[in-house]
């Protein structure tokens, strides 16, 4: 276990240089097992999510080398395991391993995946899926047995654009026969990566990152080289936390057009900015507007966003509204905000109100969730005194090199273990 320990109230500037996609590496290492010869994937972030999918790699009997940025998988002799619940459990992104081994060998079995506690996160969509495409499900004390005599395409329309849905079912699908077409599929980035990812292999799939994908079946996947896309929740991260505490940040290695919805209420909120190609400079304004948020699936407001902006919003001048419509427990990180002094309030389930501008200081809080704890180090960067996040852990899990990060550009943060 872990603690971030941040002396408040500093002005930043320097250089914060993006690294991988953690939603992209996290679906594109349990989709090398689908290769059947060696694959390199590069800009694979340091974080411990990447460490959870190597151990179950090495338990699947896969061979695994990581250098640096940069992981080769060969599964050419990979078992087909039951994964042990301690490991599955570690991470929500387990769950992409279902998609991959019922592919590969027609059969699964996996405990319910694990990951941060932001609501009831049910997998029946991926689960309808797999069985639209043949496949017979059994669940059992948490364990599900997911077995296929031939997997063979068909047409699925998913309840709600989900991520982890749309890409379990592009996974299912590659080594299916026949054509799969997945309707009201999810667009985010890592989505499109992932597709890249598959093609790159010899998969045939088109339409990734519109709403209508389509996948014919192959009966080999080949070696290839891939790399993950930059990270546009860190991206967003760390953009917010200029708007706050920077003088001309400079976020480099971005892709802007992955932000779009953030600059617009960024800009909204009275921020200037600067983007360029792949980079943009931010400092924060004397005085922030408040905004409303309400967020949306892929392009629309990141739910990932929500709750750093929530921090933001703490010290605009007025009354900001937020709508979660995604997650239902993720204003967790509300009220950890208000011990620091902030005033925000719950309307309902899923709607908070956020009065600003309010003075924060440095307490001791809990980070609840990943995107909870980053809501978290950017209050106590522009807070007074000395803030201690614990639970820290958390945010490991999606943010490579944060201490590090946030040193480079004049901030005074440390992480500590600490003895259980």
């Amino acid at each position: 276990m872990y603690k971030i320990i941040i002396e408040g109230n500093k002005k930043l500037t320097g250089e914060i240089k993006i690294s991988g996609s953690k939603n992209s590496a996290v679906a594109l290492i349990p989709a090398a097992v689908l290769c059947d010869e060696e694959v390199t994937i590069a800009n694979v972030p340091n974080i411990s999510d990447i460490d959870a999918l190597d151990e179950i790699l090495n338990f699947l009997n896969a061979d695994v080398m990581r250098d640096g940025d940069t992981i080769k998988i060969d599964s050419s002799k990979i078992e087909n395991k039951l994964i042990p619940e301690k490991i599955a459990k570690k991470l929500r992104a387990s769950y992409y391993f279902m998609g991959a081994l019922l592919s590969k060998f027609k059969k699964v079995e996996m405990h319910f995946p694990g990951g941060c506690s932001i609501g009831a996160r049910p997998i029946n969509l991926h689960l309808k899926g797999f069985e639209a495409l043949g496949a017979k499900v059994e669940e059992k004390n948490n364990l599900f047995i997911i077995t296929a005599d031939k997997l063979v395409g068909n047409k699925i329309n998913l309840d709600f654009a989900s991520v982890g849905a749309t890409i379990n079912l592009m996974l299912a699908a590659v080594k299916a026969e026949g054509t799969t077409i997945i309707t009201n599929a999810a667009k985010e980035p890592h989505i499109v990566n992932v597709a890249t990812f598959l093609n790159n292999m010899g998969a045939k799939i088109s339409g990734a990152g519109t709403s209508e994908i389509k996948i014919e079946g192959v009966e080999y996947l080949h070696s290839c080289f891939h790399e993950v896309v930059p990270d546009y929740i860190e991206t967003g991260t760390y953009m917010i936390l200029a708007s706050v505490a920077g003088h001309d940040i400079e976020i480099k290695n971005i892709i802007p057009e992955h932000v779009e919805s953030l600059i617009s209420k960024l800009e909204e909120a009275g921020v200037d900015m600067e983007i360029g190609v792949d980079s943009v400079k931010i400092s924060a304004p004397e005085k922030l507007r408040p905004v409303n948020i309400k967020t949306q699936v892929y392009p629309g407001f990141p739910t990932d966003l929500q709750q750093p902006m929530a921090t933001l919003l703490t010290q605009a001048d007025g009354k900001s509204i937020v709508n979660e419509t995604i997650w239902e427990n993720r204003f967790l990180n509300l009220f950890e905000l208000n011990k620091m002094g902030a005033t925000t309030e719950l309307l309902t389930a899923s709607k908070a109100v956020i009065m600003g501008p309010s003075k924060l200081k440095g307490k001791k809080v809990s980070a609840t969730d990943l995107r909870a704890g980053a809501s978290l180090v950017v209050a106590g960067l522009i807070a007074e005194g000395t803030t201690t996040i614990e639970n820290a852990d958390y945010i490991l899990r999606g943010y490579e090199g944060i201490v590090e990060k946030l040193t480079e550009v004049g901030a005074k943060i440390k992480l500590e273990e600490v003895d259980e």
